[in-house]
């Protein structure tokens, strides 16, 4: 005597499952299809493939700001965002470099933006004008030749010269941010 098999039920949750699986295996395989000349990063920044290394020297600091940390502070910076951010590995060797990135802090400005009744600052703005070339020395090609600004106020009845260094690294730190967006997001 046969038996006969047992006819297959549907099962709403192995189906579901299996519905998952096949979506996360097509992005998988559509992700790793994907090439490009670019490296993309979860940052949303973007260097070009064949650059590996980059050369990031001491900034100059051309200006007489009582802060005397101005031109190695924003080397840190910019080193922090290329190498933290991206693929890229930070080297001392500048001629070597596949990218080289130099800049010149040009100017820096503290003044009054605000004032009391008594004709006394209430706010003081601290700006910092900085001159920037990125170059992709791979291919002998300039991508960014520009200056940046960068500003903070502070108030200098309440924070003094504290504040004046803070405002001073606010302000470095935008002019940070606005250099690495425009040297990653032009490709």
């Amino acid at each position: 005597m046969a038996t006969n098999p047992q006819p297959t039920t549907y099962n709403p949750r192995i189906a579901s499952r299996l519905r998952s699986w096949t979506v996360v295996g097509l992005l998988v395989a559509f992700a790793a299809s994907l090439s490009g000349c670019a490296f993309y990063s979860f940052s949303g920044a973007s260097i070009p493939s064949h650059l590996e290394t980059i050369a990031i020297p001491i900034a100059q600091d051309n200006t007489s700001s009582p802060i005397n940390r101005l031109g190695p502070d924003l080397t840190d910076l910019l080193t922090d965002r290329f190498v933290d951010r991206t693929s890229l590995s930070l080297t001392t060797n500048d001629t070597e470099a596949d990218a080289l990135l130099t800049a010149r802090i040009q100017r820096y400005t503290n003044r009054p933006t605000g004032v009391s009744g008594d004709e006394r600052a209430t706010t003081n703005e601290v700006t910092i004008t900085v001159q920037v070339r990125y170059v992709d020395q791979e291919k002998d090609e300039e991508l960014v030749s520009q200056n940046f600004r960068g500003t903070a106020t502070y108030d200098p009845a309440e924070a003094g010269l504290q504040g004046e260094i803070q405002a001073a690294q606010n302000a470095l730190e935008n002019v940070a941010d606005d250099i690495f967006s425009t040297a990653t997001s032009n490709w």
